[in-house]
């Protein structure tokens, strides 16, 4: 049983989340709080698996609570609740910074009951199943990582390595990157610790809602060499950009005689996500056949795996973050366990790697996290 903590000022949130995760099989609330630092002493008290955390209380705010919450038990999983605005995203980007596992926003105003429990469900009830089953696998494997022992991801990638699939078969020419969560503060370190500004551009689908995608691409924007954008439909691809599809909208890739330019469209979502990792992968594996790199960060569910295997049948690479560095190991898992992934490096080897392709020098594999 998954035990949780409910942490909200507002008594009728407290009431409609504790109403959806107590009807959700194996999972129990086992307490409720009304600001952060009532949540803190709880924390202490009950020793939950998990904890939902507002962002906007009295006496002490969410934000001020994660960095406590971080400090006095790291690896205890949090979900922040945020609004669908400027302020709540930027908000909820400083608490995925101090530590939050992942968030989710709250219904609208105007919602009815119905619709408001439906939404909070879908949203909340995989996300505390993933990340408390997670938590508690964590130590067995670290230990895994430490002995050298992970031999899932090295059997999945054997076919490809032994085929001497270590580069793309033709001369690198972009790098498309899927994630989801836990994908912001992975982005963070891997953008954050390029060596260089990259000589290709690099396309990005990170599982975000309007309003969200735009102040992730400024964060990100502040932290490498690169800049960083958020996509818009109609511009032509450039070196050392890297472009960030919106919130809610697919984000393609075209050829246009010479040049190759962004798409952005409203279809109907794949795997549950608008913007898909997997629209965007079939349209590299389309316009760079043997030219990309895909990677393969954090991420629930399989959203990227099948364009993955497009993307590696042009000849082109896929590389896939491993377990122990992962948030959640949905997506990445799903490529390196169905074969498709020529290299599965810990978030930390990323950056690397792909500077190593940058460069020309190979890819070192296996740097620290």
């Amino acid at each position: 049983m998954i035990s949780v903590l409910v942490v909200d000022d507002s008594a009728l949130v407290r009431r409609l989340v504790t109403a959806v995760l107590d009807e959700a099989d194996g999972i129990h609330v086992v307490g409720t709080a009304a600001n952060g630092e009532i949540a803190l002493r709880k924390v202490d008290e009950l020793k939950p698996d998990l904890v939902t955390l507002d962002i906007e209380m009295p006496v002490l705010d969410g934000l001020a609570a994660m960095r406590e919450l971080r400090r006095r038990h790291p690896r205890l999983p949090v979900i922040m609740f945020s609004t669908l605005t400027s302020s709540g995203a930027a908000a909820t980007l400083e608490a995925l910074a101090a530590g939050a596992s992942d968030y989710v926003t709250k219904p609208t105003n105007g919602v009815s009951l119905t619709a408001s429990l439906a939404e909070v469900r879908d949203q909340l009830v995989p996300r505390v199943r993933a990340l408390a089953t997670r938590a508690q696998r964590l130590p067995a494997l670290r230990h895994a990582a430490a002995v050298g022992s992970l031999a899932g991801a090295a059997s999945a990638t054997k076919a490809y390595r032994a085929a001497g699939r270590t580069r793309p078969s033709g001369p690198l020419q972009v790098v498309a990157v899927g994630s989801s969560t836990g994908g912001p503060e992975a982005l963070s370190r891997v953008l954050g610790s390029l060596s260089q500004r990259p000589p290709v551009p690099i396309v990005i689908v990170q599982h975000m809602p309007p309003v969200f995608t735009g102040m992730l691409a400024q964060r990100l924007d502040r932290l490498g060499p690169a800049s960083v954008v958020e996509a818009t439909d109609g511009q032509v691809l450039q070196p050392g950009v890297i472009y960030i599809a919106p919130g809610g909208r697919h984000l393609e890739l075209v050829r246009r005689g010479a040049l190759v330019q962004t798409q952005l469209h409203d279809k109907d979502p794949e795997n549950f996500s608008r913007p898909s990792v997997d629209v965007l992968f079939r349209s590299v594996a389309r316009v760079f056949p043997g030219n990309a790199i895909a990677v393969v960060l954090t991420g629930m569910g399989h959203d990227g795996r099948d364009g993955a295997a497009l993307i590696g049948q042009s000849g082109s690479l896929v590389v896939a973050q491993d377990e122990p560095s992962s948030v959640v190991w949905g997506m990445p898992g799903a490529v390196t366990e169905a074969g498709l992934a020529d290299t599965v490096l810990p978030l930390g080897g990323i950056a690397s790697y792909l500077s190593g392709h940058f460069n020309g020098l190979g890819a070192p594999v296996g740097a620290a996290r």
